[in-house]
Order: C-alpha cells, then sequence, then structure tokens
C-alpha cells in the first residue's frame, strides 16, 4: 500500500510541476516529483523500516522543497510562497512594533493591495512572523520553517503519547507528512499544519487521560487559528474537565486580550468581518465545494442555513451520543469539519487535510 501512495503522490507531483498556475506550487511539484518516485522504489528493499522512510519521505518531499524555496525567495525570487506567508509575517512586524497584527479598516482602504493587508487568523499565528521581524529576510526566518519545527514537534510527541503499533503509527505520521495535501501545504504556504498537529497532539493527551496536557496544546492551536475551535468543543465533551477547560478556553483568551485594548476595531475586521465576507474586499478561498457554488449562485443565505444546520446536527450527535474514547472524538471532529468545509461559502480545498488526517488518526487513537 505505501508503494501505491507514493507512486500516486509522485504523479500528483508531476502534474503539480506542470500545470499549476501558482509558481510556488509548480516549484514544490518539480521537487518532490522525485522525492516520491525514491520512496515508492525504496518501498521493497526498505520493507522493515518503513518509520525510517516515512520521515526521510518528509524530508525530500516537504522539508527540501520548503527550504529552496525559502532560500529562493530571500534571495529576491518572486512567486516562492503563499500569499498567507507573507500575512503572517507582515502581522509579526506589526505585533513588534505597533501591539497588534492588525490593521484598522481605515489603513487597510488605504493599502495598494487589501486584500495583503487583512490578517484573518488568531493573534497567535503573528508569532511566526516575529523571527523575521526581528532578524530580517533570510531562508530561516521564512514562517514555513518555523511552521515545520512545530509541526513536527507536535506530531513526534503526539506519537511517542499514543505508542500505536507500527502500522498505525505510520499511516498516522504519513497522513500529516507526506500525503501531497499536507506536503504541498507546508512547503508553500504552511499555516495549517502547526495548528493541525497541535489538535492532534491534544487528542493524543486526551487519549491518556492528561487533560492539562491536553488543553494547553489545544489552547495554542486555538490562539493561531479558528479552526481549532471544533477540536476544543468535541474534546471538552470527551473530557468534562475543568483541568482540560482551563488552559483550552484561557490561552485563546489571554492571547486575544492585549491586541483587543490596542483596538477593538481592528480585531473585528479582520477576524469577524472579513471571514464572513463583509470585509472591504472579498476572500480568495473559492475552491468550487457546494456551500461556494451556492453562495455563488446568489443563494448565500441558503449555504449560510445549511451550514448552521450542519452545525446543529453535530451538536445534537454530541448531545445525544458523547464520544467515549479519543478515537471517537477524532471520528466526530473529522465528520464534522468535513462538512463545514464542504458548506462554508469560501473554503479552500487544502482545508480537507484537517478531516482527512483526524480521520486517519482514529486507528492510532483507539488502538495505542
Amino acid at each position: 500500500m505505501d508503494a501505491g501512495l507514493y507512486a500516486l503522490s509522485a504523479a500528483f507531483a508531476g502534474f503539480t510541476a506542470v500545470g499549476s498556475t501558482l509558481p510556488a506550487h509548480r516549484a514544490w511539484g518539480q521537487l518532490a516529483v522525485f522525492g516520491y518516485a525514491a520512496a515508492a522504489l525504496a518501498v521493497w528493499p526498505a520493507r522493515r523500516y518503513r518509520t525510517a522512510l516515512t520521515w526521510l519521505t518528509w524530508l525530500a518531499v516537504a522539508l527540501v522543497p520548503l527550504v529552496v524555496e525559502a532560500v529562493q525567495r530571500a534571495g529576491g525570487r518572486a512567486g516562492r510562497a503563499q500569499e498567507e506567508v507573507l500575512v503572517i509575517e507582515d502581522g509579526g512586524w506589526r505585533l513588534l512594533h505597533a501591539g497588534t497584527p492588525y490593521l484598522d479598516v481605515d489603513s487597510i482602504a488605504a493599502t495598494p493591495d487589501r486584500l495583503l493587508a487583512y490578517m484573518p487568523y488568531q493573534p497567535g499565528m503573528a508569532l511566526f512572523g516575529l523571527p523575521r521581524a526581528v532578524f530580517g529576510a533570510h531562508w530561516w526566518t521564512d514562517a514555513r520553517v518555523w511552521f515545520a519545527v512545530v509541526t513536527a514537534a507536535a506530531v513526534v510527541t503526539a506519537l511517542r503519547v499514543l505508542k500505536p503499533p507500527e502500522h498505525e503509527s505510520v499511516r498516522a505520521a504519513q497522513a500529516v507528512t507526506v500525503l501531497p495535501i499536507a506536503a504541498l501545504t507546508l512547503a508553500t504556504g504552511g499555516d495549517d499544519l502547526p495548528v493541525l498537529a497541535l489538535a492532534l497532539l491534544g487528542l493524543a493527551f486526551a487519549a491518556r487521560g492528561r487533560d492539562t496536557a491536553a488543553g494547553l496544546a489545544v489552547g495554542v492551536a486555538a490562539s493561531m487559528k479558528l479552526f481549532a475551535f471544533p477540536v476544543l468543543i468535541v474534546m471538552a465533551v470527551l473530557l468534562r474537565s475543568r483541568r482540560y477547560l482551563l488552559p483550552a478556553i484561557g490561552l485563546p483568551v489571554l492571547t486575544l486580550l492585549p491586541v483587543l485594548l490596542v483596538n477593538p476595531g481592528a480585531v473585528v475586521e479582520n477576524v469577524i468581518r472579513f471571514p464572513f465576507g463583509h470585509g472591504l474586499v472579498s476572500s480568495p478561498a473559492a475552491s468550487p465545494f457546494p456551500g461556494h457554488l451556492i453562495a455563488a449562485a446568489g443563494a448565500r443565505p441558503v449555504a449560510i442555513g445549511l451550514l448552521l444546520a450542519a452545525g446543529v446536527a453535530i451538536a445534537v450527535w454530541l448531545w445525544r451520543r458523547p464520544p467515549r474514547t479519543a478515537g471517537a472524538a477524532s471520528g466526530v471532529i473529522a465528520v464534522g469539519l468535513l462538512a463545514a468545509i464542504l458548506l462554508m461559502p469560501a473554503t479552500r480545498f487544502g482545508y480537507l487535510l484537517y478531516p482527512a488526517a483526524f480521520g486517519l488518526w482514529i486507528p492510532a487513537y483507539e488502538k495505542s
């Protein structure tokens, strides 16, 4: 099965190298295709070293392309990072110099590129932009490098906490490292990977009854991106513990309060109005999923209604059949996030990484 995964991934990378309209994606494909092909050929000779092959493949298809693109970008080459990398690094600069990563609506209106002036993330995401703000434009200050560091640390820790059998461990690692949707995302943009990895880590701690650690991991993730909040809620139902809730809710609140005190209007404009389609410009997230297609056809209230209905359905599910194990919670999270991604008026194909990873991690949680 590994050989098939790597072969199909090599085909995907090859198509991306010649067919993508995004320069950063093409650059990733041109390098990753060789890593995937080498991994496919190495599966049989290295069948006793599946874990090592998985991590070596991640090095070849994600980390090497990431570093190459970061070096080229630091040298002045354009098109070697997705827009979110620039947005987060600008947010880090503003956090350092102004005390908030957000611009208010008047400042956004005055910028030549209003889209890049928005930072639709939680304040914690701006921390990944601080290395560039402090030390300048070097390859190692690229925000993606630090996304990779946090991702690797969280995934390795989660697997060490769970200690699942090798087959489940390899599948879990592959889900957030070598799958093309993960490797491409990390090498070219990457902001979703540390959020996802920390959420997976939180559920791993929950599986071991370490409620405070679970809350800390999920709280850090929720301090960076709203996508972590569904995970936070499902885990709250699973654990029903104050030791979990205090850090899980406290960390996002503590990171948000200082920037609210600096400029509350800027927080509302960036974190609420823009993601919900009420900013000065529209979000570029426009993958052709049902919610977006319905909204684009002029029936945005219908799309929002369907999204709310899905949320109610998940809430009823949690109420009537609350998860009793981390594996069951991971399944609820996977279904809930998939429904949300399909029904959101503005969404991206890359967000499918979240439900895919939580679905593929179920055996690791159940058999650990």
